[in-house]
């Protein structure tokens, strides 16, 4: 037989009529289980009265294995067959917590990335307000990075892990100003990292176009962007001086002239310097100069005596009289509220219908200037 002829020169017992699986099974361990029935003619009498020599056995295991492969009534079903091979080791099963969160790409960007915070108003050059809405990106190894003017600076990993980085850098906060010219942007209280938030100060310089050239992180959760604009390319055109109102412009010029006269020194010169920008909106005041200007405002709606409360009250009754007048002369019928315990009179939409003085003249003329009711041409 072709198994002897294998068995004669080392072959494996593998042959035309078993499974092709057979080769690999003596390999694995198997279970010890009953040999299958034979047939009739294979039997060792019957092969013996028969003038027939017995065919020799092949080995016990192998032989076991290929007659369950051999045999499809004796076949083991598959749920056997992966209990047996799984029971050699235990299965660790790994539970991973399923949340996608910020980081899920088929959720809307606006619900992907939640700020803390709203950006500061824009400020600085007026040329530059037209960068605002718009945003430019810039893709380095495997993180792309995103820079919108006057709103923030986010970055991305490029990755199809389903845990992928996607954060805020810094949401625009204030200008940098070095030797009285804008430098670049600050975006700061971007996501938490450790015991601090990330930030970003974008550097502008001339270029061509509008793009954003380069990233770095010179410090821990501090980053550096470059951006290119041909708006940062005149020599004036990031001055500081002249975004500022006449008002302001007036007090760097008296703060200039104590400089010159000693009567400040520099510190004080540039703390100066430091509340003109802030008061025009160019650096963000701390939390606490914040608060004291709410508190000012509010001083500033009280009155401070009698004497100036009754001088504001003489002088919103004179306003409220020359308003009288004038609705008086045009025409247009007002009466005192009842609903309210307010000496305030609402004026009524419900305007005099006016009759013309000439017949014959140009209605042109006699239309009242505020007048919005509808000619009576009936006459």
């Amino acid at each position: 037989m072709e198994w002897e002829r294998n068995r004669a020169i080392g072959a494996p017992f593998l042959t035309t009529d078993r499974a092709p699986t057979a080769a690999l099974l003596p390999h694995l361990p198997l279970p010890d289980l009953p040999p299958p029935p034979r047939e009739p003619h294979a039997s060792p009498l019957t092969d013996h009265a028969l003038g027939k020599p017995p065919a020799p056995h092949p080995p016990a295991d192998f032989a076991t294995a290929v007659s369950f492969l051999s045999h499809p009534l004796t076949m083991p079903s598959p749920l056997f067959l992966i209990g047996f091979f799984t029971s050699a080791g235990k299965m660790k099963i790994v539970e991973e917590p399923n949340t996608f969160g910020l980081n899920n790409p088929f959720l809307p960007q606006t619900n992907r990335l939640l700020p803390k915070m709203a950006p500061s108003p824009t400020s600085g050059p007026a040329h530059l307000f037209r960068l605002a809405g718009k945003c430019f990106s810039f893709v380095e190894s495997t993180y792309k990075y995103e820079f919108c003017p006057f709103h923030n600076v986010t970055q991305h990993e490029q990755t199809f892990r389903w845990n992928a980085y996607s954060g805020i850098l810094g949401i625009w906060h204030e200008w940098e100003i070095y030797n009285n010219t804008f430098v670049g942007m600050w975006m700061r209280e971007g996501d938490s990292c450790e015991t601090k938030n990330r930030e970003t100060k974008v550097l502008l310089i001339c270029g061509k176009n509008n793009k954003l050239a380069h990233v770095s992180e010179p410090s821990t959760c501090v980053y550096s962007l470059t951006f290119e604009t041909p708006l940062a390319c005149h020599p004036h055109s990031l001055l500081v001086y002249p975004t500022l109102t006449e008002v302001l412009r007036r007090k760097w010029d008296e703060a200039e002239q104590s400089l010159y006269d000693e009567l400040i020194t520099e510190q004080g010169y540039k703390k100066l310097l430091k509340e003109i920008f802030e008061e025009a909106g160019l650096l963000r005041a701390t939390e606490e100069k914040e608060i004291e200007k709410k508190n000012k405002k509010l001083k500033s709606l009280e009155f401070e005596s009698v004497e100036k409360c009754n001088k504001e009250y003489k002088k919103l009754s004179k306003e409220i009289k020359r308003l009288k007048d004038l609705l008086t002369q045009h025409g247009i019928v007002y009466e005192r509220n009842s609903a309210e315990n307010t000496s305030a009179e609402h004026i009524i939409h419900n305007v005099v219908t006016a009759k013309p003085s000439v017949l014959n003249g140009s209605k042109a003329h006699e239309h009242l200037r505020g007048d919005t009711g509808i000619w009576n041409d009936t006459f």
